[in-house]
C-alpha cells in the first residue's frame, strides 16, 4: 500500500491493485472542507486520473464522517478564492473519467451531499445523516444540485431537501437517488471498496466509455448550472443574510 500526502487534510492511499483511497482527514472538524482540503482533493483525483495503473477511485473521510461540508469559518473570511477553489473541485469530480465511488459514514453536509451526485457509485452507512443547508444559511444551492437533483429524485423531493434543508437519513438519500445502498453502520467503506474492486477488474476502456456516455447527455448542463450556480453563491457569501447567519452559527 502506497500513501500520499497531498495536503495536511487529505490523504491519497494505493489501498487493492488499481484502487485508490482518498480521504478528506480533518476528523477534528468532522473533515470540514477548508480551501488546503479543496486543494488537495483536486490533486488526488488529478493524479488518479494521470496513472495509468489506477482504474476506481473511492472517496471516504476519516474517525467515521464524510464531511460536514464547507468549513464555515473559512468561509466566513469571504475572499474569491474560498467560492474559486471549491468550484474546481466540483469540475474536477464531476469530469473525472475514472469512476468514483463513494463512503460515506457519519455527517455528509452541504458540498458533503451534492458531491455525490458527481459519483458513479456511493454507499451509506446506516448512521449516515445528510443535509442541504444552504438556504439556511443564507446561501443558494452549489455543485449541480439545483439542476441533478431535480431530474433524479423528482421535483417535489427536489424542493424539499433543498429549500427546507432539513437533515434526513440513508434511507431517503438512497430513495432521492444520491445513493445506491445502506449498508450497516461501519460497513459503507467495505462496500465501496468491494465495488471498486470489481470496476477494477472489468476492461477499463469499456469502463470509462460507459461512464462518459452516461454523463454525456448533461455533461453541458452541469457545467452551466456549476457556474451559475458559483457565481450566485458567491454573490450570496457577501450578502446580510449570509452573514448573519455565519455570525449565528459561529457563536454556537
Amino acid at each position: 500500500m502506497t500513501e500520499t500526502i497531498l495536503s495536511q487534510t487529505v490523504l491519497s492511499q494505493t489501498v487493492l491493485p488499481g484502487i485508490v483511497q482518498v480521504t478528506m482527514n480533518r476528523p477534528e472538524r468532522k473533515n470540514a472542507l477548508d480551501r488546503a482540503s479543496y486543494q488537495g482533493l483536486i490533486d488526488a483525483i488529478a493524479a488518479a486520473e494521470a496513472d495509468p495503473q489506477i482504474r476506481a477511485i473511492v472517496l471516504t473521510g476519516a474517525g467515521g464522517c464524510f464531511t460536514s461540508g464547507n468549513d464555515i469559518k473559512d468561509f466566513a473570511a469571504v475572499s474569491d478564492s474560498g467560492p474559486r477553489v471549491a468550484m474546481d473541485f466540483l469540475n474536477a469530480i464531476s469530469t473525472a473519467k475514472k469512476p468514483v465511488v463513494a463512503a460515506v459514514e457519519g455527517f455528509a453536509v452541504g458540498i458533503g451531499t451534492t458531491m455525490l451526485l458527481h459519483c458513479d457509485l456511493a454507499y451509506a452507512a446506516k448512521g449516515a445523516s445528510f443535509r442541504l443547508p444552504f438556504v439556511a444559511l443564507g446561501l443558494s444551492p452549489e455543485g449541480a444540485s439545483s439542476y441533478l437533483l431535480p431530474l433524479i429524485a423528482g421535483s417535489k423531493r427536489a424542493a424539499e431537501l433543498l429549500m427546507l434543508g432539513e437533515a434526513f437519513g440513508p434511507e431517503t438519500a438512497a430513495e432521492a437517488g444520491l445513493v445506491n445502498a445502506v449498508t450497516m453502520e461501519g460497513g459503507a467503506l467495505a462496500m465501496a471498496l468491494e465495488k471498486a474492486r470489481a470496476l477494477a477488474a472489468l476492461p477499463p476502456e469499456s469502463v470509462a466509455l460507459t461512464k462518459s456516455l452516461l454523463k454525456r447527455g448533461n455533461a453541458a448542463h452541469v457545467a452551466e448550472t456549476i457556474a451559475t450556480e458559483g457565481r450566485l453563491f458567491g454573490e450570496r457569501l457577501l450578502s446580510a443574510e449570509a452573514k448573519a447567519a455565519f455570525a449565528a452559527f459561529l457563536k454556537r
